[in-house]
């Protein structure tokens, strides 16, 4: 199973960066990876066993991809997992930790795994795959970055 890890300094502490994390409703204005994010009608915010939907941007495949939160601690970490199998995912699942520094920043941790379908083509996917999300997480964290500096 690949496994991805991401790391960026944010200019705001922890709360505030998971805070904006996890509003959907503001998530475009700095998701570099994403052309479509919501939670899911039955609720109204992120947390615990809340289902949302991310959608990748067309070049990426527009692959749809629906997680349930399994843990949503604010300011420290959140994580999720994929629903069912979509695109090339056969699962995905992936963490976010938060850790306040000295000096009113904090550090953003992004870890995520998966596996690929169809199992024949794992050995030519998966490094492909892990590539790709690894590149794209750390645009997208740059972006939450820059996000963070002019919003706060």
């Amino acid at each position: 199973m690949p496994i991805g890890i991401v790391e960026e300094i944010m200019p705001i502490s922890a709360v505030a960066v998971f805070d904006v994390i996890h509003d959907y409703d503001r998530r475009l204005e700095w998701d570099t990876l994403l052309s479509e994010a919501y939670i899911e009608p039955e609720f109204t915010v992120a947390g615990t066993g809340v289902i949302t939907v991310c959608r990748s941007r067309p070049i990426l495949g527009s692959i749809a991809i629906r997680t349930e939160y399994v843990t949503f601690e604010r300011g420290k970490v959140a994580a999720v997992r994929m629903l069912e199998p979509t695109g090339f995912f056969q699962s995905f699942a992936a963490s976010v930790r938060h850790v306040d520094l000295d000096d009113g920043r904090s550090r953003v941790i992004y870890k995520f795994n998966f596996t690929s379908r169809p199992r024949f083509m794992k050995m030519v996917c998966e490094p492909v795959m892990l590539r790709v999300l690894t590149l794209e997480t750390g645009k997208r964290l740059r972006a939450l970055r820059e996000f963070c500096s002019r919003d706060h």
